[in-house]
This record gives C-alpha cells, structure tokens and sequence, in this order.
C-alpha cells in the first residue's frame, strides 16, 4: 500500500488504538520515530501504518532497546509505502541476541532469587559464604554476580 492510500487518523484516535498516551506520541514524533502530517487547522493526524511502527516502538522498549537504537532500526524501513510483513521479519532478526540476553539475565535473577542477587551487601548471611570481602565489587558497582559476572578469587 501506498502511504497517500493510507487513511489519516487524529492523534487522540491512535493514542485510544495503541495505548500509548498522546504526549508520548509526540515525544515519538520529536525525535523521528513517527511522522505526522498537519491539517489546515494545525492538528496532528498520523497514518493508520502508523500503528505498527509505535507497536514497534512499545515492544522494543520492553525489549530493552534504547530509543536510540529504536531510531536507528526504523531509519531502515521505507518511508514512502507501509512495511510490509518482509520489511518487519528482516527488522525482527536484530531482536535474537537482544532477548538471548535477556532470557540468560533473567534466568541468573530466578536462580538467585532463592539465594542471593549477589550484590556485594554483605547483610546476609549467605553473603559471607557466597561473596567473602565483597570480593564482587571489584568488577564494579551494582549486582555483579546478576550481571553475569564469575565470583572474582582471592588472592
């Protein structure tokens, strides 16, 4: 479909449609991962297509993409007619690793929900067993063993 065949909708009727609130809609707009056309009045109407690219947008957050990284996927859709199925699967791929990581970070979070999160604050009693001195800080701060980092040694 070509983006002149595709009907324009208010901004307040895709906020309802995407359950992202219009304010954010126009952040979105602020920094080019969506486009708006004016009416006379001024108003803000969007594309209907629009909506998969803020479906996109909502789940790439949740993905843990930054909206840099959001910017920088979009830029390679084209922008003269709606993506297509195919223009998505490609973009899609990029996600594999993304969520690999996830998958494995919240892995290491359940397995340490039932001991420790490793986090160096030696205020419980398994911290002096599994994290003597603190010896996690040494990789830096925040909840190391989570992060995924081996128990440093002694030495």
């Amino acid at each position: 479909m070509k983006i002149e065949d595709d009907p324009l909708i208010a901004i307040g009727e895709i906020a309802q449609r995407s359950g992202v609130k219009a304010s954010a809609l126009r952040f979105y707009e602020s920094l080019g991962l969506i486009e708006a056309v004016r009416s006379s009045s001024g108003h803000r109407r969007y594309h209907r297509s629009c909506l998969r690219r803020i479906a996109f947008i909502v789940f790439a957050q949740r993905v843990g993409f930054t909206l840099e990284e959001i910017a920088e996927q979009l830029s390679s859709l084209p922008n003269r007619h709606v993506p297509t199925g195919g223009d998505w699967q490609k973009m899609s791929r990029l996600w594999q690793a993304r969520l690999d990581e996830r998958i494995a970070e919240l892995q290491r979070l359940r397995h340490g929900l039932n001991q420790c999160i490793g986090c160096g604050c030696l205020s419980m009693k398994t911290c002096m067993f599994t994290n003597p001195g603190d010896l996690c800080a040494q990789n830096g701060p925040g909840p190391r063993r989570w992060l995924g980092d081996a128990m440093p040694t002694a030495e």
